[in-house]
């Protein structure tokens, strides 16, 4: 098992950091599935500090960034 912390934002609020437990191995796309979290709603990611795509396997004590995508006109 490994362990990441997630910063979330929801409508650009900062949601409290939470602690997810994953298996080895997994992935962004893992992580986000386990949050309840739609694909749709992720906008921009980063894993410790630097940007990260969903297939991009995480390691124990990763710092992932979740950003909801940005909409204009």
């Amino acid at each position: 098992m490994i362990s990441v912390t997630v910063k979330r934002f929801i409508s650009y609020t900062q949601q409290p950091l939470k602690t997810v437990e994953l298996p080895d191995y997994a992935d962004v796309r893992d992580l986000i599935s386990s949050l309840g979290l739609p694909v749709a709603e992720v906008g921009a990611l980063s894993i410790n500090r630097c940007q990260a795509m969903l297939d991009q396997k995480l390691k124990d004590g990763d710092f992932v960034d979740i950003l909801p995508p940005i909409g204009g006109g």
